[in-house]
């Protein structure tokens, strides 16, 4: 990945998004924090306090940098609120996994699709990636469906570790051709 890359600001409609920022520590701890995404993710603790979220964001710096993972805070046009993350990780041979948060407050406005179709676009067009994949809980049908209607077909389940409590649980595995 560039240096140009790293610096990217994609946008469309109500959202914008950007590269990660010191002072987005508060608010990745508030709403990734809250128990029910901590619990449907696969590595967000619970409870998060913001020196582990201010941690994690120089992480994604290293790994953009390093051009492993491309991180972007989800934020709102009109307030330039940050209200979730996306990112693509384990970016290696013209693949990345998908994976992305939205808090509670803003869900079931569609704020993940909008941003999952912006994140593909940049991975295909600007990163000429051929593949992603992405995986969600079987219990978090939500996040399936942002993943139906962004392209990805469904491959199959099988019990991986998951959660804050890093139970074994059914998670359903899905992929997408870019090219």
């Amino acid at each position: 990945m560039t240096a140009q890359n790293m610096r990217r600001v994609l946008a469309a409609g109500d959202l914008v998004l950007r590269p990660l920022q010191a002072e987005d520590a508060g608010s990745i701890a508030q709403w990734a924090g809250d128990k029910r995404i901590a619990d449907t993710t696969a590595n967000i603790p619970h409870p998060y306090p913001p020196e582990l979220a201010q941690q994690w964001i120089l992480e994604t710096q290293d790994k953009w940098a390093s051009g492993t993972d491309a991180c972007f805070a989800i934020t709102l046009a009109e307030t330039a609120e940050l209200v979730g993350a996306i990112s693509l990780m384990d970016i290696a041979d013209g693949e990345a996994e998908l994976g992305y948060w939205v808090g509670a407050p803003w869900w079931g406005r569609g704020i993940a699709s909008r941003a999952a179709e912006l994140l593909i676009e940049f991975a295909g067009k600007e990163l000429q990636l051929a593949r992603l994949h992405a995986r969600c809980l079987a219990r978090n049908p939500a996040s399936s469906k942002v993943l139906l209607r962004s392209g990805f077909v469904y491959l199959k389940t099988e019990q991986s570790v998951c959660g804050f409590q890093q139970e074994n649980q059914p998670t359903e595995f899905f992929e997408r051709v870019l090219s």
